[in-house]
């Protein structure tokens, strides 16, 4: 996993949302699908995987756009309100619990590398995969690759994601 200095800050381009990361992400993807593909505007997005109390903001807060997902069940993009610029992302698995934050976005994002490279099989054809990173056609079991830290985290989150996911769902 990839060893950030602690308290990294980022932004908008208007510098009017900032925020700063309390820790190193969980993981940091770097996603190859359609989806990533259109709503960047590039090749992939590259996104840290951060429990949302650990990302704190420093500046005004951004608003949250619903789009929708290759999943059907969409996400919130949280954008700044005046250059529109987005910085974080919740998906429907995990909703406000955490924060899918665009290295891109960072003051420093060559500090993130990507830990794993996926949905590889849609990924342009003149991108050439690193070598030594670990990359999947599609997703991938996180029980098979997180290092136990990233477990660790992921295990206390999953308590307040079971209840969010039914509270969204109370007929399940």
């Amino acid at each position: 996993m990839s060893e950030p200095m602690e308290g990294m800050e980022g932004g908008c381009d208007c510098r009017r949302v900032r925020y700063r990361l309390l820790s190193k992400p969980i993981i940091v993807h770097c996603c190859h699908c359609r989806w990533c593909q259109r709503e960047s505007g590039g090749a992939f997005a590259i996104n840290a995987m951060m429990e949302s109390d650990r990302v704190v903001n420093l500046g005004e807060a951004p608003v949250l756009v619903d789009t929708p997902s290759a999943s059907g069940s969409g996400q919130q993009i949280a954008r700044c309100p005046h250059c529109h610029v987005a910085v974080w992302s919740h998906y429907a698995g995990s909703g406000p619990l955490t924060r899918f934050v665009r290295v891109g976005t960072l003051d420093q994002p060559d500090l993130l590398p990507p830990d794993i490279h996926i949905f590889t099989s849609s990924r342009q054809p003149w991108f050439t995969l690193p070598e030594g990173v670990p990359a999947f056609e599609a997703y991938y079991s996180p029980s098979e690759i997180w290092p136990a830290q990233a477990k660790a985290r992921w295990e206390v989150l999953m308590p307040q994601i079971k209840a969010y996911r039914a509270s969204r769902n109370p007929a399940a």
